[in-house]
């Protein structure tokens, strides 16, 4: 609770910009005393229906004593937030807290009454639903758990606002009104409520960007080249099915067409609506821009413009605001700094990019934070739909340039459900919110296969990141464990993409492999075993091999049950030309027909000729693998358009009859890392269609309460906490978590008498912080079975390394003997609570032998987790010992992960050594850390990143 000198303070962490339902944006933020006049022009513009609802009577206008009453809050008993566009008012939302009897009342009263006030004009768009996020959100850092609410039976439309928000709740009806009451806690069904209404906003404003009616390219050239006038024409040229404009302030008054486009000297002189304006003005003309497109009612900018963050501190400025300016007009930006947008859909039939050819319609999503990749994919994916490997092509692709509003996860958002898409590629030099991306992706990869390429860490200029203290190696298996199949080049992004759009999921990892070249099987059988594959010996049909041996053999791989997919080896016959190409061709594509559930593959040597025949070899196969769940019923795996490499189609084959391509690759090590990748995928697929839980057992030893009285009682001593070894016990007592007793030993005499207390064997410790969990360094002692073997350790320790204050030894009985192992969780800034497991000791820290999870975890993660290490054979019996209790470990883990799950006050927690022994576990040491936690997170309302 603040202090009377602070209650008043602004609290600006509350204002955000949020996506509404429809698309656009708007801000939200705290009502202050200078909002007098916005407030009295909102309500003029609300219906007399509205005011009725709002005041349970006719009332016309706000008197004087209304406005000063709506205006001045304390932001603790009384708070008052506005959703503004274009900096007014659109709807209203307050709170004030009362006592029991229902009067006004301060803390320790936890409930509060809450109303709302949305203009007619913007109803239905979801603004009532982003406030009553925001507000709870705000009540809950207040102290207040509870909302109660009185409306009237006919005002449906806010009825269903608060039933809908997935809160527990309780309704009654009392003269001629409905009070509704509930509490504020999230809710499994209230945070499921935020993310698909999430989902659906953030989806619906990538939308609106890449399919808009209407086109403006603001900054077109009077001559030929230049970027605006490039970009008009690749729009053009694709044959765009909406309204296209061209602009630009220098063009004379006479002047009403350019190359046939309509020509314009500003946005406002444009006669109808302008759904997206493509910017392409230097830097310092751009907020001339915003403004006339907001004013014209502008829905979103692709910003071609350079000279931002990219530039250095002036130019990250600049982009801070003009990602303001924009978002106070509702519209969102792809750029600055971007390479453009690309729609291949035949209804949008959308070019605004500077790439001069466009990619062939397809179904693969395409996202590049970089302009430079964004080109060299595009032009992979051309290359090969011209003959290496098949033809394939885009659904749509997007280049975010600076990435300073729209970003990987609001496209990601949109390809979840966009029934055009069925893999996604994406490049990203840096994650903004690692967490919000690996619950996305994990969404999304439950539907439909997520490739990632990420940078090396390292953020680009003008990119907004979040600062982690996680290793990148870290990041990126916490992307893999949300379903990403996470490549190191774009060439394996292309190679494994082109796969998973073109074949079935393969159920397992057994390969058969054949061909008529045996050192090409060799090197195919090698790559496989380096991959993790169970390959079969590679049948060698010799070069003497026809097209129907080539058959005849990949039938019968295909057919036999100990096989999950079949790479083909070929190399060229002497005196065969695209006659012999065309013929293996078929025999390939005739065989796979007969077993549809299947991948198959082909490595080629120099066989151009076959790549391009087997882009025209297809079969009409279903692409989904028996056994392979699909998540989502309305995304099956489906086959990509069997594109014609030249000229493109004007759109894509129905879906009936889209084709299955066999992939080909000119490497044998290529084609196997793509089937690794998609052996894996299959299996995360499998497991994610049937997720793990947390045992209610664990329960039963958990005082949840307990716990968040003790930490809010020691928060009360700082902001930042280290407990100390007792307080550390009790905490991780209340949750199950027993730590093995030590009893400080200061000198001898005090180490005999801890002995005595503890009971013989024990062992003697040295904490000293260089000295901490180093056995190998000697500053441990263990197995001392009397006082005499004590006394000499503690001289010996004395002797080699100091004073017993510099040592700050500490006796402790011994346990039973086992695997030492370390378990840490930590909150991190950017990814959220990480649990990481890994076993004890210098060797395992040198090579990161070290696995994650991210908090929380099920039973099924927890068992993973122990077996994802390189070290883990020594936790099972390796080489005849015996296997430890790794049930005992498991819950262990769990519980770890209730703990700080539930108390988001835990920071850090360290249990190291944990003892893992044939019969239970022992926590030898332990260390809590803990902070008052983040007003927001990512778990809160729903809202964009800011600068």
């Amino acid at each position: 609770m603040q202090s009377a000198s602070d209650r008043h303070e602004y609290p600006a962490h509350w204002e955000a910009d949020v996506v509404l339902r429809d698309g656009g944006t708007a801000r939200i933020r705290p009502i202050t005393v200078d909002d007098a006049d916005r407030l009295v022009s909102f309500y003029e513009q609300v219906s007399d229906e509205s005011k009725y609802y709002r005041f349970f009577a006719p009332y016309p206008r706000l008197s004087a004593k209304d406005v000063h009453r709506f205006t001045h809050h304390d932001f603790v008993d009384r708070v008052g937030l506005a959703a503004t566009v274009g900096g007014e008012f659109i709807a209203t939302v307050r709170y004030d807290r009362i006592g029991a009897d229902g009067m006004a009342a301060s803390a320790p009263a936890d409930e509060a009454e809450v109303a709302f006030l949305v203009q007619d004009a913007h109803q239905g768009r979801g603004v009532a639903s982003a406030l009553l996020e925001h507000i709870g959100a705000v009540a809950r850092e207040r102290g207040i758990r509870r909302f109660a609410a009185e409306v009237l039976p006919a005002n449906v439309k806010m009825i269903k606002v608060f039933t809908d928000a997935g809160y527990t709740q309780k309704r009654s009806f009392e003269d001629g009104v409905v009070r509704l009451e509930f509490d504020l806690e999230p809710t499994d069904r209230s945070l499921a409520v935020q993310y698909a209404r999430e989902q659906r906003a953030e989806s619906r404003s990538v939308q609106r960007l890449l399919t808009p009616g209407s086109v403006a390219v603001v900054g077109v050239g009077r001559t030929p080249g230049g970027v605006g006038r490039s970009v008009l024409g690749n729009i053009r040229d694709y044959g765009f099915k909406g309204r296209l404009y061209a602009v630009n302030k220098a063009f004379p008054d006479e002047q009403k067409e350019l190359d046939g486009i309509p020509a314009h000297r500003s946005v406002r002189d444009i006669d109808g609506a302008v759904d997206l304006a493509v910017v392409a003005v230097p830097a310092e003309q751009v907020p001339e821009v915003v403004a006339e497109c907001g004013a014209h009612g502008v829905q979103g900018l692709v910003v071609l413009s350079a000279g931002y963050a990219e530039s250095g501190p002036e130019g990250r400025e600049r982009q801070r605001e003009l990602v303001r300016h924009a978002r106070a007009y509702g519209m969102r930006i792809i750029g600055p700094n971007a390479f453009g947008i690309i729609n291949t859909s035949p209804a949008v039939r959308l070019n605004a990019s500077l790439a001069p050819e466009a990619p062939r319609p397809g179904r693969i999503g395409l996202f590049a934070q970089s302009g430079a990749i964004g080109i060299a994919l595009l032009s992979r994916l051309h290359r090969r739909g011209a003959g290496v490997t098949g033809e394939t092509g885009v659904s749509t692709f997007v280049s975010s340039g600076n990435r300073a509003d729209v970003s990987g996860n609001d496209v990601l958002q949109y390809w979840y459900d966009d029934p055009h898409t069925d893999v996604v590629l994406m490049y990203l030099e840096s994650i903004g919110n690692p967490r919000k991306f690996t619950r996305l992706a994990r969404r999304t990869a439950a539907a439909k296969p997520l490739v990632v390429v990420q940078g090396a860490g390292t953020a680009p200029q003008g990119h907004a990141v979040r600062a982690t203290r996680l290793p990148h190696t870290t990041v990126s298996a916490l992307l893999r464990q949300a379903g990403v199949i996470r490549v190191d080049t774009i060439t394996e992004l292309v190679d494994t993409g082109l796969l998973l759009a073109r074949q079935p999921l393969p159920t397992g990892p057994k390969v058969a492999i054949l061909g008529n070249s045996e050192s090409l099987g060799l090197l195919t059988y090698d790559a496989c075993v380096a991959e993790g594959l169970r390959p079969s010996t590679p049948l060698d049909l010799t070069t003497a091999a026809a097209p129907e041996d080539f058959h005849a053999a990949l039938a019968r791989a295909l057919a036999d049950d100990s096989c999950d997919a079949v790479i083909v080896t070929a190399i060229p016959a002497v005196g065969e030309g695209s006659a012999g190409d065309a013929a293996l061709a078929e025999a390939l594509r005739s065989a796979a027909e007969q077993v549809p559930g299947k991948p198959v593959l082909v490595v080629h040597v120099e066989l151009g000729g076959l790549a391009e025949a087997l882009s025209a070899a297809t079969s009409t196969a279903p692409q989904a693998a028996a056994g392979t769940p699909t998540i989502r019923a309305d995304h099956p795996f489906r086959a990509l358009d069997r594109l014609r490499a030249t000229p493109a189609p004007a759109e894509p084959p129905a879906a009936e009859t889209r084709d299955r391509l066999i992939p080909a690759y000119p490497a044998a090590e290529r084609a196997v890392r793509a089937l690794a990748d998609a052996v894996q995928y299959a299996q995360w697929r499998r497991e994610a269609a049937e997720p793990g839980k947390v045992p209610e057992s664990l329960d039963a030893a958990i005082d949840e309460k307990g716990a968040a009285d003790l930490i809010d009682g020691l928060l009360t001593r700082g902001q930042g906490l280290t407990l100390g070894s007792e307080e550390t016990c009790e905490l991780l007592g209340t949750y199950g978590i027993q730590v093995h007793r030590a009893l400080p030993a200061t000198s001898a005499d005090a180490a005999v008498q801890a002995a005595a207390t503890l009971g013989y064997p024990v062992a003697l410790k040295a904490t000293a912080p260089h000295l901490r969990h180093r056995a190998d360094l000697g500053g441990v002692r263990l197995d001392l079975a009397d006082e005499e073997q004590l006394r000499r350790a503690y001289a010996e320790l004395t002797e080699l390394f100091g004073a017993p204050d510099e040592l700050r030894p500490v006796v402790q009985g011994m346990a039973p003997r086992g695997v030492d192992t370390v378990i840490r969780a930590v909150i991190d800034p950017a990814a959220g609570a990480v649990l990481s497991f890994g076993l004890a000791g210098a060797a395992s820290q040198l090579l990161g032998d070290t696995a994650h999870r991210l908090i929380p975890v099920t039973d099924r993660e927890a068992a993973t987790l122990v077996r994802s290490i390189r070290t883990a054979p020594l936790l099972f019996g390796w080489r005849g010992s015996t296997p430890v209790d790794t049930p005992a470990l498991e819950e262990l883990l769990l519980r770890v992960s209730r703990l700080v799950d539930d108390h988001p006050e835990v920071v850090a927690v360290t249990l190291e050594p944990v003892v893992v022994a044939p019969r239970g576990l022992s926590v030898l040491g332990a260390s809590v850390r803990l902070a008052p936690p983040p007003a927001r997170d990512d778990l809160g309302p729903r809202t964009l990143p800011s600068y």
